[in-house]
């Protein structure tokens, strides 16, 4: 097993082009959790011309669902969420300049086309382990639409967040992958 790839959010051209579908990373710095209807709110700004919450340049988005925070942390239990959900916004958000998107399950052809147009990645976070996941988030705020309560858009400060690589700009894809050596191991 190879050790993990440290790399700093928000994320330079310079690491996505070193990032390969199965890698293991550790991120650290500042990421910002959102869902669905954050997404939504963040594409209709786009649309009309609004500034966003924050700048897309670089950036990094985890799907995540969080839980209230117990006295003395940051983040209550923190699992990614079915990125599906955010694939109709998924490219125009890489578009504007959005580099790395943190969930958990498939994308689709869509979303992994602009994944390699727009040179991002896609990384997945472990499902079921949310309580594991908060220890890497040291500082969490709420900086956009906090009517969305638990969907509202977070900053968070990350210290050796965990995930895997599952798209890459070079069109690969850790699912697909995994399902191919499987079937030829069946044989």
């Amino acid at each position: 097993m190879t050790q993990p790839l440290n790399i700093e959010s928000p994320v330079d051209e310079a690491t996505i082009r070193k990032l390969r579908t199965g890698d293991q990373v550790l991120i650290s710095g500042v990421i910002y959790a959102a869902r669905d209807e954050a997404h939504n709110r963040m594409v209709d700004a786009l649309n009309q011309g609004k500034p966003l919450p924050f700048a897309l340049k670089g950036q990094t988005i985890y799907y995540m669902g969080p839980a209230p925070a117990k006295p003395g942390q940051a983040i209550g239990s923190a699992g990614p969420t079915t990125s599906g959900r955010m694939d109709a916004y998924s490219p125009r958000l890489l578009a504007e300049g959005l580099k790395v998107m943190i969930g958990k399950g498939r994308r689709s052809q869509a979303v992994k086309y602009a994944v390699k147009k727009h040179r991002a990645v896609y990384l997945a976070a472990t499902g079921g382990a949310g309580a594991l996941i908060s220890k890497s988030i040291k500082k969490s705020e709420v900086i956009a639409y906090p009517e969305l309560g638990p969907e509202a858009v977070l900053r968070l400060e990350v210290e050796n967040f965990p995930a895997v690589v599952v798209n890459d700009i070079y069109g690969s894809d850790l699912y697909q992958e995994g399902q191919a050596r499987y079937r030829s191991a069946g044989r």
